[in-house]
């Protein structure tokens, strides 16, 4: 089997780090109308690679990388038990490693370092409709927590 790598995200990995974005675009399309077409930067990786409140993890095999994610601390809404919470995103694993457990072994990272952080609470957003991402953070221990409906005026015909 092969050994799988996990480790703190340099600034060496932005060309890669960059495909993984436009590929997490592209899988993420069919979920959501309201993305413009073209590409798009949903994240400022440069920014996650250095900030002091975020850690960006890759995976890779034989030094080349398969996937990433990132954790950002951010702060929680003041009705919240807590006031702060670690915020996952740029979730990604390349179809050809998916299955392996890529996944698991960037977000066991991701929540290592936020609780050396001090942070108690993790949280992410997932397409109500992406079953797999679904069940693959559910195989982790995330549950639903609450969900986010849209009414698209643009797509209504009366």
């Amino acid at each position: 089997m092969e050994q799988i790598n996990i480790r703190k995200a340099e600034l060496k990995d932005l060309d890669v780090l960059f495909e993984f974005k436009q590929a997490l675009v592209e899988a993420e399309r069919p979920f959501d109308p309201t993305l413009k077409p073209g590409p798009l930067y949903y994240y400022n990786i440069p920014e996650l690679i250095e900030a002091a409140g975020a850690r960006m993890m890759v995976a890779e095999i034989d030094s080349k990388l398969i996937g990433c994610g990132y954790a950002h601390i951010v702060d929680s809404k003041p009705y919240l038990k807590h006031q702060q919470h670690t915020h996952l995103g740029f979730m990604y694993v390349m179809p050809e490693h998916r299955g392996k457990g890529v996944n698991k072994l960037i977000i066991h990272a991701l929540k290592q370092w936020s609780k050396q952080q001090g942070i108690t609470e993790i949280r992410l957003e997932v397409y109500a409709f992406n079953t797999a991402a679904l069940k693959a953070y559910e195989k982790v221990g995330f549950a639903p927590h609450m969900l986010t409906m849209r009414l698209g005026l643009a797509d209504e015909t009366s």
